[in-house]
């Protein structure tokens, strides 16, 4: 084997710049494939994080509908009788969430629940002189949405906790309070969709990168939240669920809402458009890559080919002397192996050097504000697959010419000479 390796190496040192421009090629391709791989899958994740950070893996919720039981059908009931109903209301049904102690006493005895967090949702106005602006309170655990959910990453500013330590307060979203020209220590005046008005203070603003949805939205806590619409300390209208495994997600939504007789959403249904374009940008991703390394393939394909015209009378001599098909058939597998794991190698370290260097580019935009470069994401299993599908690459590279040269009959070459 060690002459095999010496002999590859003189005939790779006989074509020395054919070789170099092959591994190149390889370099080359991987450097892309771990480039454009990273920064996909860190734009895919920051994408994703922008809804995904802010969405519980189940919500339980009560939805007002219409009463599916009307009175008429039960006092005519005939086959030869039709219902003929119109303009349906919806019946007197709250938006609250009935028996939720109750609910939330058994999730925190669920093993598959990492965490839960109470929400009281309600539409709003905020009061701009005479204009009312249409809007949206939520009251939450802010301590449980800091932890789970990753509230404070989206205060740009003011301190998120701040709505639960000072009374009265609200988070506006940045949009909404530059609309109102309110500042952090500010008062305005919210009116609930009772009619009641109250004066709250400005202790934050936060921005989540989806500009109509700031545009909207404020948060206080939940019982500021609750004693502005008037309600007890048990009125809830969403409970957010965090689990332990996001793919059980589909199935406890379903088991919950038999079990609580409320309604009942997962993640996955709620931002399914997300996770499609996730897949479909991770496929491009990989598509491009897979065919960069092919390319480098073939150009050592196309080198080794050259090669064993150029040295058919090598070849001949070598089988001549003694050198068996299989022998002839290693030294070109050696000298293909050799390009792609030189290329490899040199393809891995500059596209780490590549990625590193994306992740230090400045990114600054309002609708980003935690974002301060590229996203890029350094994940090991990406440098593995470019691994591995480098040296298979270019082992078929090298196969299919060693296989030709392998079947040289040396006596035809040397009677040509």
């Amino acid at each position: 084997m060690r002459l095999l390796v010496n002999i590859a190496w003189s005939l790779l040192q006989a074509r020395r710049k054919q070789s170099v421009i092959a591994a190149v090629g390889v370099t080359f391709g991987i450097t892309m494939f771990i480039a454009l791989l990273s920064f996909m899958t860190g734009l895919n994740k920051m994408l994703d994080g922008l809804i995904l950070n802010r969405t519980p893996h189940v919500r339980i919720y009560k939805e007002i509908t219409t009463n599916p039981n009307q009175p008429i059908e039960n006092w005519f009931i005939s086959q030869n009788s039709y219902h003929f109903i119109e303009s349906i209301k919806a019946s007197n049904s709250r938006s609250e969430i009935l028996k939720s102690q109750e609910i939330l006493n058994s999730l925190a005895h669920d093993g598959r629940v990492l965490g839960y967090s109470r929400k009281v949702s309600s539409p709003a106005f905020f009061n701009l002189g005479t204009i009312d602006i249409a809007g949206f309170l939520n009251g939450i655990d802010v301590e449980k949405e800091v932890k789970f959910y990753k509230f404070s990453d989206y205060v740009t500013t003011g301190n998120p906790i701040d709505i639960k330590n000072v009374p009265n307060s609200i988070i506006l979203g940045k949009p909404l309070a530059e609309k109102l020209l309110a500042d952090l220590g500010d008062i305005i005046q919210l009116t609930t969709s009772q009619g009641d008005r109250f004066q709250l203070k400005v202790v934050g603003c936060y921005q989540s990168g989806i500009a109509d949805f700031d545009k909207t939205q404020s948060f206080a806590s939940v019982a500021t939240a609750q004693k502005l619409l008037g309600r007890g300390p048990d009125y809830i209208t969403d409970i957010q669920v965090k689990l332990k495994s996001i793919e059980m997600a589909p199935i406890i939504a379903l088991e919950f809402q038999k079990k609580f007789q409320t309604n009942a959403i997962d993640i996955q249904k709620a931002n399914a458009q997300f996770e499609t374009g996730t897949k479909v940008r991770n496929i491009i991703s990989y598509a491009v890559g897979v065919t960069l390394l092919i390319v480098a393939g073939f150009g050592i394909y196309n080198i080794l080919n050259m090669m064993i015209y150029e040295k058919m009378d090598t070849i001949a001599i070598l089988k001549a002397t003694g050198f068996s098909g299989t022998d002839v058939k290693s030294i070109f597998i050696v000298i293909s192996l050799s390009i792609g794991v030189a290329g490899c190698f040199a393809g891995l370290f500059i596209g780490f050097l590549f990625t590193v260097f994306i992740s230090t580019i400045p990114f600054n935009t309002e609708a980003l504000p935690t974002i301060k470069t590229y996203p890029v994401s350094f994940n090991p299993f990406f440098y593995f697959i470019a691994f591995c599908f480098s040296l298979i690459t270019t082992f078929f590279a090298g196969w299919f010419p060693a296989k030709k040269a392998s079947n040289i009959d040396p006596v035809e070459i040397i009677r040509g000479k």
